[in-house]
């Protein structure tokens, strides 16, 4: 009886290249396409592991080695989300990515999130303060779909990737500069109660009272969407109390505009009359007259945070941690003054 013929090895796949040398899944698919940028020693190990394992050729041999990276933004890509939305597309750049932008409030309706795993070319995602259940970002995660979640809008499981400003540690050193000038009876225009960064902000906030030993008081905390709009009506309602504040705490830049407008109606002047900080430090934050003392969230960073988190989590390599809070910056400007003496 003849020998039976000896089995065919399997060709080894990317991922297999990638593992045995120990660089990422891209930067073996860019030394197979024959691309630029990659060091020489580099291209070496990668060519010497292909001639050794056999290797199949071209971009197609894994889905995620040139799949693109779905940005789920759904809401108008102005200031913050606009910042922060540029950093990842920069960020991607080097990895070989392509962008698949989803954007604009509109979509904020559409269901992505239950089909996103399954669409053909995409590697992995990442989301920005998503208005979806957490249920349906459990689920995403369940199915071993690599996505990243930016500044999420609720608490999200350990196992789930986010990235996020330290809200409460900014809304603490917001709060203890006033309190260092003086104020003591302060105001607060928080965000949507059912907001993570809102509830964190708020707590960072008391916290500082609590330093001081004040109680909070919650006829000073109005709880708004975070617009111009928002803020102005908040600050009026605060402004008109019969012990109104010396100074305001805002959630974001946009509300503190809208508090200085509504200071500017009542002929209350800033900071002379009244103090108030912002949160965020976009451009509007040094447009505004005086400029508007704020705290500075790394918004650049958390793009490019996002970035490096999802590629590992493509890739497969280890991540040392699954939940990064970056630091924030009070900025003093000219909206923050000493309290008046009455």
């Amino acid at each position: 009886m003849a020998d039976a013929a000896p089995a065919r090895r399997a060709k080894a796949t990317v991922r297999d290249i990638a593992a045995a040398t120990g660089v990422s899944i891209a930067t073996v698919s860019r030394v197979l396409n024959d691309h630029a940028n990659v060091a020489p020693a580099t291209r070496d190990l990668v060519q010497r592991t292909v001639e050794r394992l056999g290797a199949q050729a071209g971009a197609g041999a894994d889905p995620e080695a040139q799949g693109a990276v779905y940005l789920r933004c759904p809401y108008t890509l102005t200031d913050y989300f606009g910042l922060i939305v540029s950093s990842i597309a920069e960020s991607l750049e080097p990895h070989d990515r392509t962008l698949i932008l989803d954007a604009g409030e509109i979509s904020q309706a559409a269901t992505v999130l239950p089909t996103l795993a399954g669409r053909s070319g995409v590697a992995g995602a990442i989301m920005i303060l998503p208005p979806e259940p957490d249920e349906q970002l459990v689920a995403l995660r369940a199915q071993g779909f690599p996505f990243v979640v930016v500044d999420p809008r609720g608490e999200v499981p350990r196992d789930i990737a986010a990235v996020s400003a330290a809200h409460l540690a900014g809304a603490r050193s917001a709060t203890h500069h006033l309190l260092a000038e003086g104020h003591r009876r302060i105001g607060v225009i928080a965000g949507p109660e059912e907001w993570l960064a809102a509830r964190d902000r708020l707590a960072g906030h008391t916290s500082a009272l609590a330093d001081a030993g004040i109680l909070p008081d919650r006829e000073l905390v109005r709880s708004v969407e975070p617009t111009v709009r928002q803020g102005h009506q908040a600050a009026g309602e605060l402004l008109d109390l019969p012990a109104a504040p010396t100074a305001l705490v805002c959630f974001n830049d946009k509300t503190a505009i809208g508090a200085m407008a509504a200071a500017a109606d009542r002929g209350l002047r800033v900071p002379t009359d009244l103090s108030v900080t912002g949160f965020d430090d976009i451009d509007l934050a040094q447009a505004a007259s005086p400029m508007l003392t704020t705290v500075r969230q790394p918004l650049a960073e958390m793009g490019r945070m996002a970035v490096s988190l999802l590629i590992r989590l493509i890739d497969r390599r280890p991540v040392d941690a699954l939940h990064v809070e970056l630091a924030t910056e009070l900025v003093v400007r000219g909206s923050t003054g000493p309290r008046r003496a009455m």
